[in-house]
C-alpha cells in the first residue's frame, strides 16, 4: 500500500535506537525525509547511516530536545524544514521507576518536562503550519501504563497521563481536525528494546534470578507470548502518519500483544 507520504518531512525523537528508530525506519522506507534526534551522537550517526540506505534525506541532530536550546537547534538545522514539518513523532525516554515517597519536586518537574511539556512545545511550534498546508501528523509515543498504570512507574504514569488529557482536547479542535491534521498517541507495551532489557536486568539483580528467567516470566504475561519488535511498532506509526489514516485523531493506540485485559 502506498501511504501517500513520500517526499514529506518528519521529525522523530529518540531515534538512535529502539521504538524511535523503528518509526524513523518505517517512515524512511516510505520515502519520507527524516530529521532524527537523540542525545548520543555516535549511536545517532550509526542510525542515520542505516536509514540513508532507503534513499531519502536523513539529518542527524545530536541535541537534547527536552531543552529550549535543543528545540531551537532543531528549527535552525541547515537543509531541514525549519518548523515546517509534515510529521512529528515525539519520544523521550521514560523517567526511572521507584517509590513515590522518594521523589522530590525536581524529579517530578524533570518527568513532566520531558514526557508532557516537550511534546506540547513541539506540537505548538508545528501544528498551525500543518493546518495552513492542509496536512499534518503528530504521533506521541507514550506507554501502555497510561491505560494500566504500574505502581513503580508513578512519574511516567503522571506525566504521560497529563499529555494524554491535553491531546484529547487539542486533537479535536476544528482548525486542526478539519485541515487534515491528526494527533494520536501510540502506547507500547513490552518491546524488545534496551530499556526493557535494562528493567529486566534490574529485576534480576534485585531478586537474584537469572535475567533469562525474568524475561521468560514476563513473556508469559503477554497473550502473544513474546515481546514486540521495534520494526512492527514503526509500521503502526507509519500507518497513522499516512493519507489513509486521515480520519483517526485524538486516539490512544495500544500495541501490547494483548497484555491489557480491559474492554475499553
Amino acid at each position: 500500500m502506498d501511504l501517500g507520504i513520500k517526499g514529506k518531512w518528519a521529525l522523530v525523537g529518540g531515534a538512535s535506537k529502539g521504538l524511535g528508530y523503528g518509526c524513523a525506519q518505517s517512515l524512511a522506507r516510505e520515502g519520507v525525509n527524516v530529521v532524527i534526534v537523540a542525545r548520543g551522537a555516535e549511536a545517532l550517526e550509526a542510525a542515520a547511516k542505516e536509514l540513508r540506505k532507503f534513499g531519502t534525506t536523513i539529518i542527524a541532530a545530536a541535541v537534547d530536545i527536552t531543552t529550549t536550546e535543543g528545540r531551537e537547534a532543531i528549527w535552525s538545522i541547515k537543509g531541514g524544514p525549519g518548523k515546517n514539518y509534515d510529521i512529528v513523532v515525539t519520544n523521550a525516554g521514560g523517567p526511572p521507576p521507584g517509590d513515590f515517597r522518594n521523589w522530590d519536586r525536581d524529579a517530578w518537574i524533570k518527568a513532566v518536562d520531558a514526557n508532557m511539556l516537550t511534546p506540547i512545545e513541539l506540537l505548538k511550534a508545528t501544528v498551525d503550519g500543518m493546518a495552513d498546508r492542509g496536512f499534518g501528523r503528530i504521533i506521541n509515543i507514550t506507554s501502555s501504563a497510561v491505560k494500566a498504570p504500574i505502581d513503580i512507574l508513578g512519574l511516567s504514569n503522571g506525566a504521560r497521563s497529563g499529555l494524554t488529557g491535553f491531546i484529547a482536547g487539542v486533537a479535536r479542535t476544528t482548525k486542526l481536525a478539519s485541515n487534515n491534521v491528526t494527533i494520536n498517541n501510540l502506547l507500547p507495551g513490552a518491546y524488545d528494546t534496551d530499556r526493557l532489557k535494562g528493567t529486566m536486568k534490574g529485576a534480576a539483580e534485585k531478586t537474584g534470578q537469572p535475567i533469562e528467567a525474568i524475561m521468560d516470566a514476563r513473556k508469559k504475561t503477554i497473550p502473544a507470548l513474546r515481546f514486540g519488535h521495534p520494526d512492527e511498532f514503526g509500521e503502526t506509526c507509519a500507518f497513522l502518519c499516512s493519507a489513509q489514516a486521515s480520519y483517526i485523531t485524538g486516539q490512544n493506540i495500544l500495541t501490547d500483544g494483548g497484555a491489557y485485559s480491559g474492554s475499553f
